[in-house]
Formats: C-alpha cells, sequence, structure tokens
C-alpha cells in the first residue's frame, strides 16, 4: 500500500502556470505507472496524463502542448507541470499509482483559473 499527498494547487490567471507535485510513500516496485486526473464539479473524474516506471507518458488531446508529466524516482515524486492554463482547466486534482493492479488515490488538489 503506498499513500499519496498531493500539493501545489491554487488560484492562477488564465494564460499562467503551476506546478503540481504527488509524494509517494510506501512500496514501490516493479513496473508502475503514475497519473494525474482531475474532476471539475459535476463531470466524471477524466484522465489528464500518466507516466510509467521507465518514463513513457501518455497526455489527454484537452492538455497535449500545454502539460507535462514527470517523476523522480529518488525522490519517489511526480509532477505535472501545467501551461498556458485556461478555465476549463479548474478542477480538483489526484494523483494515481497503479502498483502491481492495485490502485491508490490521493486527497486531491484545487486549481482554479480565473480571472
Amino acid at each position: 500500500q503506498v499513500q499519496l499527498v498531493e500539493s501545489g494547487g491554487g488560484l492562477v490567471q488564465p494564460g499562467g502556470s503551476l506546478r503540481l507535485s504527488c509524494a509517494i510513500s510506501g512500496s514501490i516496485f516493479g513496473f508502475n505507472v503514475m497519473g494525474w486526473y482531475r474532476q471539475a464539479p459535476g463531470k466524471q473524474r477524466e484522465l489528464v496524463a500518466t507516466i510509467t516506471s521507465g518514463g513513457s507518458t501518455v497526455l489527454s488531446n484537452s492538455v497535449k502542448g500545454r502539460f507535462t508529466i514527470s517523476r523522480d524516482n529518488a525522490r519517489n515524486t511526480v509532477y505535472l507541470q501545467m501551461n498556458s492554463l485556461k478555465p476549463e482547466d479548474t478542477a480538483v486534482y489526484f494523483c494515481n499509482a497503479l502498483i502491481l493492479g492495485r490502485s491508490s488515490w490521493g486527497q486531491g488538489t484545487q486549481v482554479t483559473v480565473s480571472s
């Protein structure tokens, strides 16, 4: 079992940037997939980006060219760099870990894009 703690959310103006961090504690070994998801009010949770233990990434079409996912295995941390933010990016962002078939979630961090 792992524990995930997100940080870095906040209020930002359209066009601005934020970097989210997900600190991971617990046993991490073998192939794993770390991901960022988001959920806006009244909408379903959706995939934003994933990164495997080997470094392969997937980004949703809505954030391609604006967001970047990365990981620092030495620090057990996953990052989501968000640039050119839009009001429609407003949501609670959740970190997810998929390790040996077991999925774990963080508590989420609020991102609000508004002028």
